[in-house]
């Protein structure tokens, strides 16, 4: 663990998505904000590693268990307590829209004056089991992930909903996030 942050920003960079000083500072908002508290066997660098190792590269269970020489279960553990510390930072980490002013004299939003951003859905390709594949193949062939996205003015997401099959369409999308429970909420 300490090679992967000690060496360089590029080798940092590769392995959990972010330079050494973004790092240190995700780790230390994780414990004065989010709550995370490192236990007697794993440290907080630690347990921020395997969480981002994990999401960065979809690393396995298995993977990480051979990578840092501890149990299923601790990565699992150590997994979830940061997701939760991370959970509990979405007021930091997810910016409240502002509608685009009046004033605005930006090329992109002049003619947008008050909306809160923009939507849309992409897909991204993904593997998935052969017997799911039907679901997942979308229009153009492609085994793929429907994902929705909304975005503020500065491109800061606000809300994403990723998990739809490919070939689900973009209304069908919207819709849910719309009817979820924690879903997508339009500010009056």
């Amino acid at each position: 663990m300490r090679r992967i942050i000690g060496l360089s920003d590029t080798h940092c960079i590769n392995k959990v998505r972010m330079n050494r000083t973004l790092f240190r500072r995700l780790c230390d908002l994780l414990v004065s904000e989010g709550g995370l508290k490192g236990t007697d066997n794993v440290d907080i660098d630690e347990m921020v590693m395997i969480f981002l190792i994990t999401i960065g590269h979809n690393a396995k269970n298995r993977t990480l268990q051979l990578d840092f020489c501890r149990s299923g279960q601790t990565i699992s553990k150590v997994f979830h307590k940061v997701l939760h510390g991370v959970l509990r930072l979405h007021h930091i980490l997810l910016p409240q829209p502002e509608p685009v002013p009046e004033n605005s004299e930006d090329v992109k939003w002049k003619y947008f004056k008050g909306c809160l951003g923009a939507l849309d859905g992409t897909h991204i390709k993904v593997r998935v089991r052969n017997e799911d594949q039907p679901r997942y193949r979308d229009r153009k062939g492609t085994i793929s992930m429907n994902v929705l996205g909304v975005v503020n003015q500065n491109v800061e997401f606000l809300y994403c909903l990723a998990g739809w099959e490919g070939s689900a369409h973009d209304g069908k999308v919207l819709r849910d996030a719309l009817l979820r429970p924690n879903g997508l909420r339009v500010p009056k």
